[in-house]
């Protein structure tokens, strides 16, 4: 095992599926917003298995088999659950992360039976033709907060989403200091484009739902 996969360095966050099955997401003691495993991402997880996309008592899978993209992935805790629910996903992050995301995806294989995940760098604005044709969803958690990546961004979904793309974004919304500008400058930008619908807690895993963080699909306007 590689130096920097010491298990020193990390603290794991466990995500205990439907089926009893846990997945094990190793965070960074030291780094970036991107080491640790944020409410958000938990929240999209577990809506990810929720009814309306996952129902193994009445056969529905959205998932199996879709083709998947995670923009801003961090620790591959979105991308992993959607790979053990059946997904081909490709959880993308900057180049720094992708130790993490790799000892990861190694620490949860036993989980992908049918699914498969594989983690790229993709630094939004810039070229997305190894990602193309347009997946039919995107996922994004928390990734709403650097002022100077809000207009790449943007440009990414742009570049990356075609007119049947779902866009799922789950965000905490937060009250101090920058965040509010920045979250209104991203809505304002994305609804040249796009349209958004706020999902109801009542569509939400019914425990892992919270008043501050909100789910979104967002799809191309016609």
């Amino acid at each position: 095992m590689a130096a920097d996969a010491d298990d020193s360095h990390y603290f794991v966050r466990e995500i205990e599926k439907n089926d009893g099955c846990v997945l094990k997401v190793k965070q960074c003691y030291l780094g970036d917003v991107g080491c640790v495993v944020w409410d958000a991402a938990i929240v999209l997880a577990k809506y990810l298995e929720t009814k309306q996309f996952h129902d193994p008592s009445s056969g529905v899978n959205v998932w199996a088999g879709r083709r998947v993209v995670e923009l801003g992935a961090g620790t591959g805790a979105v991308g992993l659950m959607a790979a053990t629910l059946g997904a081909q996903v490709t959880v993308t992050d900057l180049e720094d992360l992708q130790t993490l995301l790799r000892v990861n995806i190694q620490e949860n294989q036993t989980l992908l039976s049918s699914g498969s995940i594989t983690a790229k760098v993709l630094q939004w604005g810039e070229d997305v033709s190894e990602f193309m044709p347009p997946p039919p969803y995107i996922l994004m958690a928390d990734c709403i907060y650097y002022e100077q990546s809000i207009i790449p961004l943007v440009e990414s979904l742009k570049l990356l989403s075609g007119p049947d793309t779902c866009i799922i974004c789950c965000y905490e919304q937060r009250t101090e200091g920058v965040n509010p500008k920045v979250e209104r400058q991203f809505f304002e930008l994305l609804q040249q484009d796009f349209s958004c619908e706020e999902i109801p807690s009542d569509k939400q895993d019914p425990e892992f739902s919270c008043p501050d963080i909100h789910i979104l699909h967002i799809r191309r306007k016609v």
